[in-house]
This record gives C-alpha cells, sequence and structure tokens, in this order.
C-alpha cells in the first residue's frame, strides 16, 4: 500500500519535531503516602505532568531494558554485560511500538515500498508523540518487548495461526508474538474439565488478564442450579461457578501492573438463574457493608473492653465499668462469645489485641472477600422481552439442556429487579440481543452471544479485537474553528493499517480464538475527547447541534475504515469468511451509508428498531458532504473487492490512554465535572482539571482578565500565598517551620483538597509530635490537622475554597447564565453545584453514534445521587428504542466506593463512639435475645431441587386449563403451576400470582386442607362441565376445580368429587348388546345406561358442523356427570343395614310423613332420575344442580337453591 505523509518529510527524524524535558512523577494516596516515584522521565514539553505519570508508572517496561549514557552509549557491568533496567524515555516506548508495527507490516507485505515503510513508521511516531492518537493499553504493555529489546519470557500456553502453513502453533515465548488485543470474547461450554468447559475458561482468562486485556463471555449455556446431569444428580447452578471465576479474576493483576483485570460476565434473561444473576453484585455489596459496619463497632468495643479489664479486672459483677462496656457491646450486637474470649485472653496474662477492621475502599480486603466485584455484569434481553415488559406478559425461563420451560413469572418481574440492582448496585447493564444481530456483518458464521468488559466489541464468541482512538482535538483547528477533515481521514487510514497489523503478528490464548481472528481480523478503531471538541465549539453536550456534529464525526471514522479496509482487500484478500457473509455485510454497509444521508426509515434493510441519521441542518455542510462521499466509496470498493475486517470501528472507554493522550473527556463521554478526583487501582490518585475551559472562553468572547477570575474561581490558587485565615503567617504562628511550609506549597496545585497536604505522611510524625499531637490522634481515620490545631469548619472551608477551588462554574465572576449550559458536566460540581447534562442526554448522544460503528459504545449514563428506580427504567427502554446496542448506568454513590469523584464527603463522620447521646442503652432490656413466646417466625420449608408431580389437563366449560404440582419427598403437595393460555395476560398474571402465593403457603405450613376448604365453592366464570378429570365433572369456578383436584389427589378427599374412586359392578345393567364405550381415563360405561337417563346417542355421521359435534359431547358429559352421582350414591345406600332399609320400605308404604335418613336418602336418588318436566311439574326449575346433577333446584329470590346439597346460584 502506498503510505502519504502529512505530519513529516522523507529523510528527517520524527524524534526531531519536538523539544523534552525530564520531570519527576510521582503518585500519592489522599493520606500523603507515596505510591510510586521515579525521577528523570523524558517525555515532550507540552506533555501534562498527569500525562507523565500515567506513561512511567503504567506504560514504561520496568525490566530487561537496556541502558544508555547521556551520549548514547550502552552501559555495561563489570563482565561486559549490558546494564539493564527500566524504560525512561517516552522515545524508548514510542520507538518498540512502531518499530514492531513496521517490522511485521514490510515482512508481510502490506507496504508497496521501503520508502511506504519508513513513511509509515515516521507518521506514527509523530502522531503518537503529538498526542494525535494512541493504542491500547496491552499494545503498551507487550508490543516490541521481544523484537526491541529481545525480551522473550517463558511461554504461557499461547497460539496463533500460521498464514503460510494454515495451521495453529503454539507460541515459543511470551513476547515474540505479544498479546495486543484489548478485547476478547471466550465462548464457554457447559462441560466441567474438557477443552471450551468451565475451568479451560479459567485458565484462557489468566493468559488474557495477564498481559492486560478483558475478557467477556455469555454463561448461558451452563446448566442452572437443580437441573440434571448426564451423569446423574443435579447441577449445583450457574453461580458457583461465577463466583470462582470473580476470585479468580481479583487475584490478577492485568500487564504485571496495577491495572484491575478486565471481566463481563453476560446472561440471558431466559436462564432459570437470572434472578439471582441480577441481584448478585447488590447482594454481595450489602455483605461489605455488614463487614465494615461489624469491624468497627467490634473493635471499638473490644478495645475498650480489653483496656478496662487490664486496668480494673475482669469481673463484671466487681467492675461495673466492664459490665457496662459490655452491656453496651451486647446492644449493639458485638457477639458475646467474642467478649468472653477477650476477657479469656486478659485472665490469661494477653495485653495486647487487634482485631481486623475493614473499609469501603473498593480494592480494599473487604471487597476482595466477597463476589461479584471484579467483573461488569450484563443481561441479554431480546426485542420479545422488551415487549413483554410492555405489555404486562407472562415471561418463560427455559432448562438448557431440554429448552423446556422451567418457570413462569411476569416479565416485569424480572425488569423491576433490574432496575433495583442498578439502582443499588450500578449492574447489571442491557444489551439489546436482537439489535446487535440485526448489524451483524457475518451472520452465517454465527450469531453475536456476547461482549467485550466494556461491552464496545460485540462479535462471534472465540474472537478478539485490539483497540486504538484518535484525539479529536488534534484535528480541530481552533484559530479557523474548523475539524481537519484531511488530517482526520488520513489518521483514520494509517491507524486502521496499525490495527490490522497486530492481528497479523498477535497470539492468542486458545487455538479457536487463533483461528478465527485469522478468519474475520475484527478491528477496533474510535476516538477520544468528543465532549471537549463539543465545549471548545460552544456546543451544549445536550443539543441536536451536539448530536450532528456525533454523528458526522463517526460516520467518517467508520467509512473511511472500511474503505481502508476494502484497499487492504484488494491487495491481501478480503478476510476468509467474507464470501459467505458477502450479501449481509454490504446489507450493513448500506444502513450505514442510508443513515449519513439522513434516510427514511423505510429504506433501511433488515431492521427493527430504525436508526437516528445525521440532521444537516445542524451540523457544518463540509462535514456531511464528506461523511456522504466516505460512505459512497466504502461501499463502491466493498462491492468490487471486499473488505480485509468483518469488523472495524468502536467507541471505547479510553480512560487511561485519554490521559495519556491529555484528553479531558473519555471515549463518547461529557466531561464527569470541572475538577474531578481519580483514584488509580493500586494506590495513588490525580486532581484532573478540564484544561478546555479556557479554549472555550475564548470563542465566547470572554477577555483575558475575565478568564483568569473565571478559572481562579473554579481550580483556585494552588498557594497559601493570600489564602484567608490558613496562610503563611497563621502556620508560623503555629509552629511551622518555612521548610515544612514549603513541602505544603509544592502539593497545593495537585491536591484535591487542602487538608491532603497537612498530614503525617507529607510533614512526619515527629514534627506533628513537635506540635503536640498524639501519636492516637494522628492515626485515627477522621484526623484532620488543620481541625487539631485549632482552625474553624468555616475557616477551612474558605481556604479551601481559595486554594484549590469551590470546582464549578455556577455564579463564577463574568460568567453569562446562557454559557452556563456549554459546560454542563456529567454530575454536579464541587460542593455546592447544582447543575448536570440531564440523563436522557447521554442516551441521545449514544444514539447519534451508533448507527456508524461496527461494534458498540462504551458508555455510562451518569444519573446523580437522587436519581430514582423509575428513571432508571426509562433510561433502559428508551435506550432500546433508540438502536443503541447495550447500555449502563451509574448512579452516583450507587457504590459504597467509587475510583472517580467530583466532591469529597467529609461533612459527616464515620466513627464509631462508646456512647451517643441519641442511643440511650438503658432503653434497652439486659438480655441479648428477646423472646416473645406468643409468635414464631415461619420456617420455610424448601422443595428438593429434583421433584415429582403430575399434570393436569383439563377443561371447564371448554376453558384449557393445566395444573401442574410439585411434591415434597414424601409426596406431600408442595407446589402448583396454572396455566390457561387463552385468558389475557392480566388473568394469567392473576393465576400465576395466586399459584406462587399457593406454593409460598403451603412450603410455610398452612395444610392443604385448610386452603381446599376455603376455595371450594368459589363461584366465577368460566365455571360449569368439566372435561378432562375422571373424578370431577362440574365446577363453580377455576380455584373450585384446581382444589377439587387437589384435594381428590392429596387429600383423598371422595366428599368433593362426584365419581367415585370405583363403580358398583351391580349398577352395571350388563347385557349382550350393550356397547362399551371408553373414556380418557379407562372408565366404563355401558350404552344402555346413558340411553337409560335419556343421553343423545352418538352421532352416526361424520358431516356433523363443529358446533353441533361440540353440543353433543357437551350433552354426553353431563348426562354421564348425573349417572355417576347417582350411581355413587347408589354405592352410599349400598351400605345402610338391611333393618334399615326395611323400615324404609314400611314407612313407605304407610304413607308415614316423618322419613327416616334412608327414606330421604331414596328420596334424594329420585331426584337424580328426575326429567327436566317432570321437576317443573312439581314446582322445581327445570334446571340441573351444577354442584351434585339434582333437579331439585328452586327459586328462591334471585337466587337458585338444590334442596339435595344446599347449593346457590345467581345470588348477589
Amino acid at each position: 500500500m502506498k503510505i502519504s505523509r502529512i505530519y513529516t518529510k522523507a529523510g528527517q527524524n520524527p524524534y526531531d519535531l519536538f523539544s523534552y524535558t525530564k520531570r519527576k512523577t510521582q503518585l500519592r494516596n489522599t493520606d500523603g503516602s507515596i505510591v510510586f516515584e521515579s525521577a528523570e522521565v523524558e517525555v515532550p514539553t507540552n506533555w501534562s505532568q498527569m500525562a507523565t505519570d500515567i506513561l512511567a508508572q503504567k506504560y514504561f517496561r520496568k525490566t530487561g531494558v537496556p541502558q544508555y549514557d547521556e551520549q548514547g552509549k550502552p552501559l555495561l557491568d563489570k563482565d561486559g554485560n549490558p546494564v539493564l533496567g527500566s524504560e525512561t524515555s517516552i522515545k524508548q516506548t514510542v520507538h518498540r511500538l512502531a518499530y514492531t508495527w513496521r517490522w511485521w507490516g514490510e515482512n508481510n507485505g502490506y507496504f508497496d515500498t521501503p520508502e511506504d515503510a519508513q513513511a509509515f513508521y515516521d507518521e506514527i511516531v509523530y502522531m503518537v508523540l503529538n498526542q494525535n492518537a494512541s493504542p491500547n493499553s496491552p499494545q503498551w504493555f507487550n508490543t516490541g518487548l521481544s523484537t526491541v529489546y529481545g525480551i522473550t519470557g517463558n511461554k504461557q500456553g499461547h497460539f496463533y495461526y500460521d498464514p503460510v502453513d494454515k495451521q495453529v502453533k503454539q507460541s515459543n515465548d511470551a513476547y515474540s508474538r505479544p498479546q495486543p488485543h484489548a478485547c476478547f470474547i471466550n465462548s464457554v461450554k457447559d462441560d466441567l474439565l474438557n477443552p471450551g468447559g468451565i475451568f479451560d475458561l479459567l485458565t484462557r482468562e489468566a493468559r488474557i488478564f495477564k498481559f492486560g486485556s478483558g475478557s467477556g463471555s455469555n454463561f448461558s449455556q451452563l446448566r442452572a442450579e437443580g437441573e440434571l446431569l448426564s451423569g446423574g444428580g443435579v447441577s449445583s447452578g450457574l453461580m458457583s461457578f461465577l463466583k470462582v471465576f470473580d476470585r479468580a479474576a481479583g487475584a490478577i493483576k492485568s500487564g504485571g501492573t496495577t491495572r484491575r483485570a478486565a471481566k463481563m460476565v453476560i446472561l440471558d434473561i431466559d436462564h432459570p438463574d437470572i434472578e439471582q444473576f441480577i441481584e448478585w453484585k447488590a447482594n454481595e455489596e450489602q455483605k461489605v457493608a455488614a463487614m465494615v459496619t461489624g469491624s468497627r463497632i467490634i473493635s471499638k468495643f473490644l478495645t475498650a473492653i480489653t483496656e478496662e479489664a487490664i486496668k480494673n479486672g475482669t469481673n463484671p459483677k466487681e467492675n461495673k465499668d466492664l459490665e457496662k462496656l459490655i452491656q453496651k457491646a451486647l446492644n449493639r450486637g458485638v457477639p458475646a462469645n467474642y467478649i468472653k474470649r477477650y476477657l479469656d485472653l486478659v485472665k490469661q496474662g494477653f495485653k495486647n489485641f487487634d482485631f481486623k477492621e475493614f473499609d469501603t475502599n473498593y480494592e480494599g480486603e473487604a471487597y476482595s472477600t466477597v463476589s461479584g466485584q471484579n467483573s461488569n455484569n450484563s443481561v441479554r434481553v431480546t426485542n420479545d422481552f422488551m415487549r413483554a415488559v410492555e405489555n404486562d406478559e407472562i415471561w418463560e425461563l427455559h432448562w438448557r439442556t431440554t429448552r423446556q420451560v422451567a418457570k413462569t413469572l411476569p416479565a416485569r418481574n424480572l425488569w423491576n429487579k433490574i432496575l433495583m440492582s442498578a439502582w443499588q448496585s450500578a449492574d447489571p447493564g442491557l444489551q439489546f440481543d436482537t439489535t446487535i444481530n440485526e448489524w451483524h456483518t457475518c451472520p452465517k458464521s454465527g450469531r453475536i452471544n456476547a461482549s467485550n468488559p466494556c461491552s464496545e466489541y460485540m462479535f462471534l464468541d472465540d474472537t478478539a479485537c485490539n483497540l486504538a482512538s484518535l484525539n479529536l482535538m488534534k484535528f480541530y483547528d481552533e484559530a479557523n474553528q474548523v475539524f481537519k477533515i484531511d488530517e482526520y481521514l488520513h489518521a483514520v487510514r494509517l491507524w486502521t493499517i496499525v490495527l490490522e497489523i497486530s492481528v497479523l503478528m498477535a497470539q492468542y490464548p486458545s487455538p479457536e480464538m487463533a483461528i478465527n481472528s485469522y478468519k474475520f481480523r475484527t478491528l477496533g478503531l474510535g476516538y477520544a475527547n468528543l465532549g471537549t471538541l463539543l465545549m471548545v465549539n460552544g456546543i451544549p453536550y445536550d443539543s441536536p447541534e451536539a448530536l450532528a456534529w456525533t454523528g458526522a464525526i463517526t460516520s467518517l471514522l467508520t467509512a473511511q475504515a472500511y474503505k481502508t479496509s476494502a484497499e487492504m482487500a484488494k491487495e491481501l484478500e478480503p478476510f476468509e469468511e467474507f464470501n459467505i457473509n458477502r450479501e449481509d455485510m454490504l446489507r450493513v454497509i448500506r444502513n450505514h451509508r442510508r443513515a449519513s444521508y439522513n434516510a427514511v426509515p423505510s429504506e433501511y434493510e433488515g431492521l427493527t428498531v430504525r436508526p437516528k441519521g445525521i440532521n444537516p441542518k445542524f451540523a457544518p455542510k463540509y462535514l456531511v458532504d464528506a461523511s456522504k462521499k466516505a460512505w459512497d466509496e466504502a461501499l463502491k470498493l466493498g462491492e468490487k473487492y471486499g473488505y480485509r475486517n468483518a469488523q472495524v470501528t468502536v467507541i471505547a472507554p479510553t480512560g487511561t490512554i485519554g490521559l495519556v493522550m491529555d484528553c479531558d473527556t473519555t471515549g463518547i463521554e461529557p466531561d464527569y465535572a470541572i475538577v474531578k478526583f481519580k483514584k488509580l487501582a493500586g494506590g495513588g490518585y490525580f486532581k484532573i482539571i478540564n484544561q478546555s475551559v479556557r479554549k472555550a472562553l475564548q470563542k465566547l468572547g470572554y477577555t483575558e482578565n475575565q478568564i483568569a477570575d473565571i478559572e481562579k474561581y473554579a481550580k483556585g490558587t494552588g498557594t497559601l500565598s493570600g489564602c484567608p485565615y490558613i496562610n503563611k503567617a497563621s502556620l508560623l504562628e503555629k509552629g511551622f517551620t518555612e521548610e515544612k511550609i514549603q513541602t505544603i506549597e509544592k502539593q497545593l496545585p495537585n491536591v484535591f483538597d487542602i487538608k491532603f497536604a497537612f498530614t503525617k505522611w507529607s510533614l512526619g510524625e515527629d514534627f506533628l509530635k513537635s506540635l503536640g499531637i498524639s501519636e492516637k490522634a494522628m492515626n485515627s481515620p477522621s484526623f484532620n490537622l488543620l481541625r487539631e490545631l485549632g482552625f474553624t469548619e468555616k475557616q477551612i472551608d474558605t481556604a479551601n475554597d481559595y486554594v484549590c477551588g469551590t470546582m464549578m462554574l455556577e455564579n463564577a465572576p463574568h460568567l453569562k447564565e446562557e454559557h452556563l449550559s456549554i459546560f454542563d458536566t456529567a454530575t454536579k460540581c464541587g460542593k455546592n453545584g447544582t447543575r448536570f447534562i440531564p440523563y436522557m442526554a447521554h442516551v441521545r448522544i449514544m444514539a447519534a453514534a451508533q448507527p456508524f460503528i461496527s461494534g458498540a459504545i462504551s458508555k455510562t449514563v451518569n444519573m446523580p445521587d437522587e436519581a430514582t428506580v423509575e428513571e432508571i427504567g426509562s433510561v433502559y427502554m428508551t435506550s432500546w428504542k433508540s438502536m443503541i446496542k447495550a447500555i449502563a448506568i451509574y448512579r452516583d454513590h450507587s457504590k459504597l466506593a467509587q475510583p472517580l469523584s467530583a466532591t469529597l464527603d467529609d461533612e459527616l463522620i464515620e466513627e464509631v463512639t462508646l456512647s451517643d447521646d441519641k442511643f440511650n442503652d438503658g432503653d434497652l432490656p439486659a438480655e441479648i435475645i428477646v423472646k416473645n413466646p406468643e409468635f414464631r417466625k415461619p420456617v420455610r420449608q424448601k422443595l428438593p431441587p429434583l421433584r415429582h408431580g403430575h399434570i393436569r389437563e383439563a377443561t371447564i366449560n371448554f376453558h384449557k386449563i393445566y395444573l401442574r404440582t410439585g411434591e415434597y419427598e414424601d409426596g406431600t403437595l408442595g407446589e402448583i403451576f396454572i396455566d390457561m393460555y387463552k385468558e389475557g395476560a392480566a388473568f394469567r398474571g392473576l393465576l400465576n400470582s395466586f399459584a406462587i402465593l399457593t406454593s409460598k403457603a403451603l412450603q410455610y405450613g398452612i395444610p392443604l386442607s385448610e386452603l381446599v376448604d376455603t376455595f371450594t365453592f368459589t363461584r366465577f366464570e368460566p365455571s360449569g362441565v368439566v372435561e378432562g378429570h375422571e373424578r370431577i365433572k362440574t365446577a363453580t369456578s377455576v380455584l373450585d376445580f384446581i382444589f377439587r383436584s387437589l384435594a381428590v389427589d392429596y387429600l383423598h378427599r371422595d366428599d368433593l368429587a362426584q365419581v367415585p374412586a370405583h363403580f358398583d359392578e351391580d349398577d352395571i345393567q350388563k347385557s349382550p348388546q350393550s356397547k362399551v364405550i371408553q373414556n380418557d381415563y379407562s372408565e366404563q360405561i355401558e350404552e344402555n345406561d346413558l340411553q337409560n337417563d335419556n343421553v343423545a346417542p352418538q352421532p352416526q355421521s361424520n358431516n356433523m358442523s363443529e358446533n353441533q359435534t361440540d353440543s353433543a359431547e357437551t350433552n354426553f358429559v353431563k348426562k354421564y356427570a348425573n349417572l355417576q352421582a347417582k350411581r355413587e350414591f347408589k354405592m352410599e345406600m349400598s351400605q345402610v343395614p338391611n333393618n334399615e332399609a326395611t323400615s324404609f320400605h314400611n314407612h313407605t308404604q304407610n304413607g308415614n310423613l316423618h322419613k327416616s335418613e334412608s327414606e330421604q336418602a331414596k328420596s334424594a336418588e329420585k331426584s337424580f332420575e328426575l326429567s327436566a318436566d317432570e321437576a317443573v311439574s312439581l314446582g322445581y326449575t327445570g334446571e340441573q344442580c351444577d354442584n351434585c346433577g339434582s333437579m331439585k333446584v328452586r327459586r328462591n329470590g334471585t337466587c337458585s337453591v338444590c334442596e339435595d346439597c344446599g347449593h346457590t346460584t345467581g345470588c348477589s
């Protein structure tokens, strides 16, 4: 390929285009302790101290690098061997990156001539040194260590694909082929030990984390808790394995530095364990809170108790102060066993004790103890689920192996759990499966199931993506206020080539990934600093102009990358599986192009949710025209040559590399706050100040003096000179020396709060003691030296605003109200800020960029502390409807500790005290446990994971019902499931809820007999004739049928069945002409009996209408129920003693009006034999009782009442 030059000239050393400086770099914790320190770090003079610190701490190779003297000669030890050490200059690091890319490209035919290869090297070097672009962190960690320094390292089990031999081979060492990819998607099979299975994934992830990359997996293939195993027994469930993976990720430092392992866990919305997964992280964070609180309370009281016991004796009866302390400790939940244990140790002569206290630091021991904290968690939802939420429908969870329904529940139940957990812990996020796969360029090769940890890379399982990002501000001409399109397109082209070469040279954690990376060659080029670009243009983040600019710049990025990919396909052939996916990929490209033209929705191909196009009214014409032209060329070349890469762009979070490029904003994000406080993994923090405010103010026409006042108001002076209350003079009066004041002055420009400069770490413990500060006070977690010195809170706050600034622009001098929206940030700024970008603006800007991205967007929707659960639901629902592929939210302070803050909460002191005026120990009873004999907390008896039961299928007046049961091991009933699929969502939802309530009642010990007595004979529609049950033939309602059925099956309640368990054979009139009719349950009825009871004969013709057939069948069932009731009565009569039968006969013959019980029974028997006409002639209604089948039904006001069973109908 031909490589043109924009930034360099042939024969010119690109390193000579910059001036350099050597700086000392140091990272401190908020308490002043030093985390990292390095001297003589060489960087370009235009680099900030923050970029220098990041480079030195994270990206410099610390060992194995040959060392040189000031003249550039290699240093040798006494034996003549090279002296090895750390990288100390940006020149070393950039050279090993650019030279390695050039070497691999030049040796594999990517450049037409050596001059093109040199131009490629020079231009890349310039762009990195000038902070135009940066590769992802794993490139900084690994690329070039072998090629430039000869560092190999032991092989780690990686693989690569040899395109010449067409074979997968194992890497010989760790760095000859580096691991430059940041993003990996690993498959996981439902297999414990074999390749591709659960514990094989642990090994693959370890390889990924060790070299500074991240991994994501969809775990939906794993069987749920209680699901059957092939070898017998049941599965322990998905969650047990996720906890193992989480601990493994937490144990590995990515890249061998302090970078945390990055991991994504994804689960489909129909997995049976989805409810546990959704609430996992929130529940685990509650454990952290409990550990922190409990450890502080226990430590405080045990220390006081032991000190008192040592001083005045261990017997509480004699030592009343000790007794009070013990009682207070018990009242606050300190375990009595621990108190006794410590007192026993005091008796044995021990005096020094240390009870471990935990804190909420996200890298502290409390967080490392619980699970679920080392991954981002996302739920995969389909369009079907989202519609079920909208329509309040039932959602099914399916077993993994059989795909049968494991559980049904309202979709909104799951939805509400997702929202509540996200509100509590910022997880889970959502991935919209249908949208993702509709934009899939290679659907013939498989579906997209997962993403990388930040959700920007979404492709096939067992694939990888390496990332790079462009700093958009480097392509903006501030003097002429135009975007430099030519330079932007040039950078996109070269960095697309960089990423393509990286695919070639890379090694991978598994053979499958090595093969797939060769087959698809996915890339992830993106950008950073969009928020800053909008700010310096005077464009509010939440505005139509911002959406149009975002769409146009993103459109240019992807179009040019695909165009470059087509150029490489021309020279090097398309990716291997392009041809089988050709039509699908070109369809996706055409949809990208349509969005650039702002096409009408009907023009898009194969999309359920339509994208947001670029509105040309709100973007510069030159940007919109360039975007359209780029897509025209990308499509034309792709149709002709295909594409070298299945995907080319993503929008990554660019957190650390954004700092290296001195970006004020990351990825597509707005600024988090005007002044930010960023904690680093492994310790240390940065005070980050938005450097673009000045540029925006200049464009808006503010004078230099006005700008200086505004900046001073926001970020402070960084010095004690002129500071009210706390200054050189006042500190000298307090006993400070000139030397110590200078020590403080050096720290003030970089501290987030003035108190961070006044610590024992910066001033020394001996000096603090000279000021009269006790060791106990200075070691207290709430220690504040300024407060100890006698300064009031008001004085400290005033001084803090002067030195560190208000950290906001609201109420700044000179700043006009109409300009405030330009400087709005994701969260409220400072302690007193009130403005922030509306959370829905984040969704809108993602919707503007997504139509032009191959992959997706890593974006967190920042929400204020007071955001509600309902508002989170609105964000998630709107994201789906806006065609966004994935979404995550972060509500401020939803984590116990958070890495990025806009304020420092120190108004409330988190300190456990032995006494509290608001807590009156005397009000509490002396007993540790209060017992109430009148009430007992119910205990739930859980069902076994594998349980038996049965399914009843029946019809009530033509309404189909399914009744499914679950049993305990002894056969007793423990749960029921009810489904009536034609009744509509509301009725089905009520039935489902009723089934859950019944199941809970049974499991908490409510007798089934109580439920049966309560719900039988309830009356509502549907009711009437029952078909499909051998013993129940009529029901007054669905609930009546359900509990009759349960009573018959589990309680053997024959009194609630209309058909006896066994027929009386004597009642069956045997005849040679009898024809046996067999029903579904093999009960036999003789046709003669049916005919004798006026049952219509079975139709002889097959030409009856459907309605006629139904009528005949219904009549048959009704008469059959009547006949069975009559037989049940005859069986009862057969048990009457002969003397009673005789008495019955004699009383009848004598006309005795006082009938015996047998006579009444005989009368009741006759009531079953009455015809409708006979019943009417006797004063009855002629209707048959739908409970017992009797014809003795009388009118009683508005009701009908059966004289035989007392059943009523029609009553209000």
